[in-house]
């Protein structure tokens, strides 16, 4: 346990703030399955709607730096290329 005045407040903090990360991480973890679920589903109009809002939201918590930029951009680039190769004829 923390003794002094600021390092419990920065025990505070850190758990606020980690909260605050598992929820955003969890969030995000959803809309990807969500985003997977549809292709897989052939609903390429919805999957098409769940991508363009996944990748906001890949954007918004990578930039409050909960996830690495090109972490993000890379599940971007993946879910974009989900969607391109459903479309495909087979």
């Amino acid at each position: 346990m923390p003794n002094t005045t600021s390092s419990k407040k920065r025990l505070r903090q850190s758990l606020v703030r980690r909260d605050r990360n598992r929820a955003a991480k969890s969030q995000l973890r959803g809309a990807l399955r969500k985003t997977r679920e549809a292709v897989q589903a052939g609903k390429l109009d919805d999957a098409q709607a769940l991508v363009y809002s996944t990748s906001r939201l890949l954007d918004k918590v990578a930039s409050k730096g909960i996830i690495h930029t090109n972490k993000a951009s890379r599940l971007k680039s993946r879910l974009a290329h989900l969607i391109v190769t459903a479309k495909k004829p087979a």
